[in-house]
């Protein structure tokens, strides 16, 4: 049975096809998924661990001749939401959307309230989405939206979606630092 993360060899690596699916999964590439494709390899090449994300995000754009990005992000990351935008307008048209926008009551959908003494708007991932579907943005990125928001934020996005920032309030956004320490490895595994 295939699982790629328990594999020791990866010999997929130099061209080996243990599904036997290589002649099949080419055909799935069509022209806007070469276009892409040929674009993210580029960037990788020339720039392989020279570039921080941003700078890749920058540069993938540029060379996809994107000119509107839009920035689907957490209301706790504004002011980091506010830096990026500073730094994507040098380049491009952006567009942002917070996720509470529209400001729709928690109590519309009787979602859980974190204060239940207090009006709560819920976040709102598809009017996220909408918004910027609405500006024709040429790809989106999120910014620590939250687990399953960033679903369905994702999957009502007409524009390509990327992910600059995911949230994880307790590592500081930095989900893999409970990968690197042995007490966080230790405190959520079975080990």
């Amino acid at each position: 049975m295939l699982n790629c993360a328990l594999c020791l060899e990866k010999e997929c690596y130099n061209g080996k096809d243990c599904l036997k699916l290589k002649e099949e999964i080419k055909k799935l590439y069509q022209k806007n998924e070469i276009s892409l494709i040929k674009t993210a390899t580029s960037i990788e090449t020339k720039y392989y661990m020279k570039k921080t994300r941003i700078e890749e995000i920058i540069l993938f754009s540029k060379r996809m001749d994107y000119k509107k990005l839009g920035l689907a992000f957490c209301l706790g990351l504004e002011k980091e939401a506010r830096e990026i935008y500073s730094i994507f307008k040098e380049h491009f048209k952006v567009y942002s959307a917070c996720c509470k926008i529209c400001g729709i009551d928690k109590t519309e959908f009787k979602l859980d309230k974190i204060d239940k003494s207090r009006y709560e708007a819920m976040c709102n991932p598809i009017g996220q989405a909408t918004f910027l579907n609405q500006k024709k943005t040429d790809l989106n990125i999120i910014i620590g939206l939250c687990i399953g928001h960033d679903i369905l934020f994702s999957n009502h996005s007409k524009a390509p979606v990327t992910t600059l920032a995911v949230k994880d309030r307790v590592l500081a956004h930095n989900p893999l630092g409970a990968i690197y320490s042995h007490y966080y490895l230790n405190k959520i595994s079975n080990k």
